[in-house]
């Protein structure tokens, strides 16, 4: 049974959300996965958020314990022999300001993390509608996550778009051919925020890919925040040989 690996509260989680081309996710897939779609459209997903009061294994690491993270992610679901499917994502990098982060992240997880220096920005009194900003930067350029939100969070409506985005609660890393990376994070449901306006401005194929720029350049299908948690992730478990 896996213990729990880490603990923080995740907040304000902007995520954009664009349509992607299901040929382009398959090399990316994790042996024992499958993807995930919402009423026929596949996604990726430019997530940017705070970590704080993070503990790994109960204990707390000094200016380790509040961080940015910026990913971009997609959907799958693995069919478990004795749970039923689990709808998971992959992530196809995240980006912290923290070399030892990225470095246990790869090491315990196999995931793709990389330390690059990160800033970010909340501006929301509940008087009116406010700003946010993730940004990290690139061969000495910022790039950024920013958008204009309402200043208050409704539920998350069951059957929705969102909902799909912010329910899938495993991880999921190739760790081989015929090996995949599985493990659990705990949170309760979520609430969202309605998103006004949103930017972004990224190096998308120096960080991502080629792959992704036409995705990344069009519209996103939809934009919202949700507020977060508190959060467990689970230990590592292994799917294949």
């Amino acid at each position: 049974m896996p213990t729990t690996f880490l603990t923080a509260e995740w907040r304000n989680l902007l995520m954009a959300n664009y349509a992607v081309d299901p040929a382009i996710l398959r090399p990316y897939l994790p042996y024992g996965t499958e993807l995930d779609d919402w009423q026929g459209t596949h996604y990726v997903s430019m997530v940017g958020f705070l970590f704080e009061h993070t503990r790994v294994r109960g204990f707390s690491v000094p200016w380790h314990r509040h961080f940015e993270e910026v990913n971009l992610r997609f959907y799958v679901r693995h069919r478990d022999p004795t749970h039923g499917w689990r709808r998971g994502v992959v992530f196809v990098k995240e980006i912290v300001p923290r070399a030892m982060i990225a470095a246990v992240a790869n090491t315990f997880y196999g995931e793709k993390y990389l330390a690059l220096p990160m800033r970010h920005r909340w501006q929301m009194d509940g008087a009116g509608p406010g700003e946010m900003e993730y940004g990290w930067r690139i061969d000495g350029e910022w790039n950024h996550l920013r958008a204009a939100v309402e200043s208050v969070a409704v539920p998350i409506a069951a059957g929705s778009e969102a909902e799909f985005i912010t329910e899938h609660y495993w991880g999921y890393t190739r760790l081989g051919e015929r090996r995949t990376g599985q493990y659990e994070v705990v949170h309760p449901r979520w609430n969202a925020h309605q998103v006004l306006d949103y930017q972004l401005h990224c190096r998308v194929a120096r960080l991502y890919g080629e792959v992704f720029v036409e995705p990344l350049r069009e519209a996103p299908r939809s934009v919202f925040m949700a507020n977060g948690s508190a959060v467990k992730v689970m230990g590592g478990e292994r799917i294949g040989y």
